[in-house]
């Protein structure tokens, strides 16, 4: 069992380590070219150009209504809470191990994993000021600012794009809201089968959200970092089973891929969390206090464990 709490936490970490360093936030201004009308008679070939900039212009008032609509889609709730199955492949181990998880909107993000629903052997807590890692099996714990962990420092964490792709919702990397002028930065594009995806293209950053055309709900979202230096990281974020909460809906299953390329070196890791019933409940504190029996560690401490897995 020790062995099993050992693969439990060092498992955690890496969730956490890999997740945040996916989302990068590389800020770049996007380009965006209105045309003029035209105020002169046009010759077959002008009107020609101007039909196609007509149409270009209808379709994408059509795709900023579209995106409007899945903006709103947002859940209106403060909190969502949650007893969950949490399971992990990490290719060479499977790892399923029960919990509950905590999100309060703008404040803080937390997962606890209970096996068995007796003993809590791990906790990651996120918030906009700090990454909190606990193993409670060896009294050991991280607790650093964003700025102050190279390995997320260099990838331009933000919490606020993560409590997104948690909350089932578009973001603008490095903002904390996505205002009504900004989701003209967005992309459209319809599938073959029907969804529309919605994308950004930040610097080294690309960002796709895949919503049903119908019912405006991301059911998928995917980030992709590219770097000479660091190699390529992708993550891949799937929503299933979406259930009501409040006047809104929200996915209860979420399903992602953490892909690391790097030196020739593959590395990749699936995370599943069911939630098994959602709630509003807003009676938690939101800060996780330290006990003085605990070890603080380095991110570094953490990685050579997750290598021995």
């Amino acid at each position: 069992m020790t062995m099993n709490k050992n693969h439990i936490i060092t498992t955690i970490c890496l969730c956490a380590l890999l997740l945040t360093g996916g989302c990068a936030t590389n800020k770049k201004a996007l380009e965006s070219k209105n045309n003029a009308e035209k105020t002169q008679s046009a010759t077959g070939a002008d009107a020609s150009q101007h039909r196609k900039e007509s149409s270009s212009a209808q379709s994408a008032t059509q795709g900023l209504r579209f995106v409007q609509k899945v903006s709103d889609n947002a859940v209106y709730s403060k909190n969502i809470v949650s007893k969950i199955d949490f399971s992990v492949n990490t290719g060479g181990k499977n790892i399923s191990v029960g919990g509950s998880i905590h999100m309060r909107k703008d404040e803080v993000i937390r997962i606890q994993l209970t096996p068995m629903g007796l003993i809590e052997v791990g906790r990651i807590e996120l918030t906009p000021e700090y990454v909190l890692i606990m193993d409670r099996i060896h009294k050991e714990y991280i607790k650093a600012a964003y700025g102050d962990v190279d390995f997320l420092k260099n990838n331009g964490l933000n919490f606020y794009s993560l409590q997104a792709l948690f909350w089932n919702q578009l973001f603008i990397p490095g903002e904390q809201r996505v205002s009504e002028t900004a989701l003209e930065q967005y992309k459209i594009q319809e599938k073959t089968n029907g969804a529309i995806d919605i994308s950004l293209q930040q610097g080294n950053m690309e960002y796709t959200w895949t919503a049903d055309h119908q019912a405006a709900l991301i059911n998928q979202a995917a980030v992709t970092y590219n770097s000479k230096q660091h190699g390529t990281s992708k993550l891949d974020w799937k929503y299933d089973d979406f259930k009501a909460l409040g006047s809104k809906k929200f996915p209860a299953n979420h399903l992602f891929t953490l892909s690391t390329e790097a030196s020739g070196k593959k590395k990749n890791i699936l995370v599943e969390i069911k939630m098994n019933k959602l709630t509003t409940d807003s009676d938690w504190e939101t800060q996780t206090t330290v006990s003085a029996k605990y070890k603080k560690v380095t991110v570094e401490d953490v990685i050579n464990k997750i290598m021995s897995l």
